[in-house]
């Protein structure tokens, strides 16, 4: 797990200028890898890298040549992530190629394979990763982002070259490096507002976009990135038959579940691995099954002191059941506020999830203990563990209206007042999946848009986003298809966004067993009845950690990580909230007064606007860093492990 930074020139003679310039974008993500930093040039291509070390510490150092015996330099890679699998490439590569290593680490089986296997073997990775491979002898940059999304990988093309990053701070800096004029992205500010986080391959500089998760790509010096996808997830279910069908089905779960999570405990013996614990059945399992390869495994626990916003009880009671040594950090108001600008710092772009700064707390107090920590993002999208994912089966009766109908009772639920009960059930029933979908934050509506973004631009909504992904599932059952558009969206727009960027600003590795190839093909099969039913979710999993899982928390009703903002917006918060909006410099994009009684009806509680709230104070202190100017965090030193 580290900090990439690799620029491909568009002459030999911009390379020449350019290495100094790297070596300073590079320092804004020293927190990716504080363990070593280095660069490295030839003509055409100049790499940077920050190193967070786990796999054969006193080798494997990057950026890092490897070659055949008759050309031994030919290759140079610049590498984020883990490979899993890469004893068994290794292992692979030598047998059937006779390819010959010097370390024993995992960076020399991506090459090695690159090499022998050419593009496909991207497809051969298990892991997570984004990375770049110079080929200096057909003077071409190959790289590939993991199928998930779980590292991030930016990039900015200009006059001066192609430039590539695990953090668009990077990019930047290298603004002038490339010729790029960065400007605000005003559609990309629109999907924000909408889903609370903005959808690859945007960002919300025009002049910067990100490789898609599931995607590979190649680019020459003086070329363009041509990108390609390699992955394309199918919810392919297979009936279950037979006496012992759903049994079978639940023990390969249990299985392949249990693999992951081993393979995921890898590191060198210096290197601990802790897990992250909440009250539910995804973290509880990973942290049961991690226990079996560390013994002295330790779990860590956030939460809020205000009743109903907290699972540190649950999880103590967990943690105690599995037998994990525990660290729970609470979290107040007063610390979200003061957190809150160097969190968005960290982030690059901003994302309206309140989870991200108790994570940011409790990620700070892990790599106090740990460098490393399993937890269970992806289990929701993978095994069909949102509530939401119910809701055809509430909708079924609407399904089976004439259109005209639905029409009707949409229009019936325009005209009742806002917060009265049944109006949203009414205008969703009367919607198709594709209108009414598109992921588990709903922040503006369009209606409510047009009263707050100046620049609102007619035909840009939600459909922009998840159109492809739904064209592509049009067959599959409607809980299958909400799974597959969430694995572009919510989950590596949000999850995946929050989970690496405020642990590796804290030098912490987050890894997450769930995302895993293995685990996809065996989730994927598994058909509608074994996801949802009318009492439960994700029924499958839940049946195949019984015995893992402790009793009260296998069938727990999914809290979520509640953030207490929409009363803390009301007490605590709301003269700092309205501070932000008072002193942004956001005039031209928003409608301040409307936001600031937006404001004034949550204190008032006669609208609840907390999350449309948040959204906006988050992008105007993200405004306030890396547009204004104007608020500049203190970056702390990255935190390295209390020895225990």
């Amino acid at each position: 797990m580290c900090g990439l930074l690799g620029l491909v020139c568009a002459t030999e003679e911009d390379a020449a200028k350019a290495r100094d310039a790297v070596g300073a974008a590079l320092r804004c993500q020293r927190h990716r890898g504080p363990d070593e930093t280095d660069t490295w040039a030839d003509a055409e291509v100049v790499y940077g890298f920050n190193r967070l070390a786990f796999i054969d510490l006193e080798h494997s150092h990057q950026p890092l040549t490897w070659g055949p015996p008759e050309a031994p330099e030919r290759y140079t890679l610049n590498f984020n992530g883990e490979i899993y699998n890469y004893r068994e490439l290794r292992e692979m590569l030598a047998t059937e190629h006779d390819a010959k290593f010097h370390t024993e680490g995992d960076g020399e089986a991506i090459v090695a394979a690159y090499h022998f296997l050419g593009p496909d073997a991207v497809k051969r990775l298990r892991g997570m990763f984004a990375f770049l491979i110079w080929d200096s002898q057909e003077k071409l940059v190959y790289g590939a982002r993991d199928p998930f999304g779980i590292k991030p990988l930016y990039y900015s093309e200009g006059p001066g070259g192609v430039a590539f990053s695990s953090e668009k701070k990077s990019l930047l800096e290298l603004s002038d490096t490339l010729g790029v004029k960065q400007q605000l992205d005003q559609i990309a500010l629109q999907h924000y507002l909408t889903l609370q986080y903005v959808p690859e391959p945007e960002s919300l500089h025009a002049g910067v976009r990100r490789i898609e998760s599931g995607t590979s790509f190649t680019v020459s010096p003086g070329g363009q990135v041509k990108t390609e996808r390699y992955f394309f997830p199918e919810f392919t279910a297979k009936p279950v038959s037979g006496p012992k069908g759903s049994e079978e089905l639940y023990e390969r779960i249990s299985q392949v579940m249990q693999d992951s999570v081993a393979k995921h405990m890898i590191a060198d013996p210096d290197v601990t691995v802790g897990a992250f614990l909440s009250g539910g059945i995804d973290s509880t399992a990973t942290a049961a099954l991690a226990k079996r390869h560390n013994p002295n495994l330790i779990a860590f626990t956030t939460g809020f002191e205000r009743e109903g916003y907290s699972e540190v009880d649950v999880a103590a009671e967990s943690a105690e059941a599995i037998g994990v040594k525990h660290v729970i950090r609470t979290v107040s108001s007063d610390e979200m506020m003061e957190a809150l600008p160097l969190i968005v710092w960290y982030l690059d772009d901003p994302v309206a999830d309140p989870a991200l700064v108790p994570l940011w707390f409790i990620a700070r107090e892990a790599r106090k203990y740990v460098k490393a920590v399993l937890s269970g993002e992806g289990s929701d999208e993978l095994f069909g563990g949102y509530t939401i994912y119910r809701e055809p089966l509430s909708l079924a009766r609407f399904e089976k209206m004439p259109g005209a109908v639905k029409s009707l009772l949409g229009k019936v639920s325009s005209k009742i007042p806002e917060g009265t009960r049944g109006k949203d059930l009414l205008r969703r029933g009367s919607l198709s999946l594709e209108e009414r979908y598109y992921g588990n934050a709903r922040i503006f509506r369009e209606d409510q848009l047009r009263g707050v973004l100046r620049n609102f631009t007619d035909g840009v909504g939600h459909q922009d986003v998840t159109e492809p992904w739904y064209r592509i599932s049009r067959d599959w059952d409607p809980v299958a298809r909400m799974q597959h558009v969430d694995l572009f969206t919510w989950l590596r727009g949000d999850i995946l966004v929050k989970a690496d960027k405020v642990t590796m600003a804290n030098s912490l590795e987050l890894r997450v067993p769930f995302l895993d190839a293995e685990v996809f093909k065996v989730a994927a099969s598994i058909p509608l009845e074994e996801k949802i039913t009318r009492e439960t979710t994700k029924h499958a999993l839940r049946r195949a950690l019984d015995g893992i899982v402790p009793a009260h928390v296998l069938n727990r009703r999914k809290l979520g990580f509640p953030v207490p903002i929409r009363h803390w917006l009301r007490t605590d918060m709301y003269d700092w909230a309205r501070g932000i909006v008072s002193d942004s410099k956001t005039d031209e994009l928003f409608d301040k007064a409307a936001v600031l009684r937006m404001l004034e009806e949550h204190k008032a509680g006669t609208l609840d606007h907390s999350r449309r709230i948040w959204a906006l104070v988050v992008f105007m202190i993200w405004h306030g860093i890396f547009v204004e100017n104007r608020i500049k965090p203190e970056i702390p030193e990255p935190a390295y492990p209390v020895k225990l």
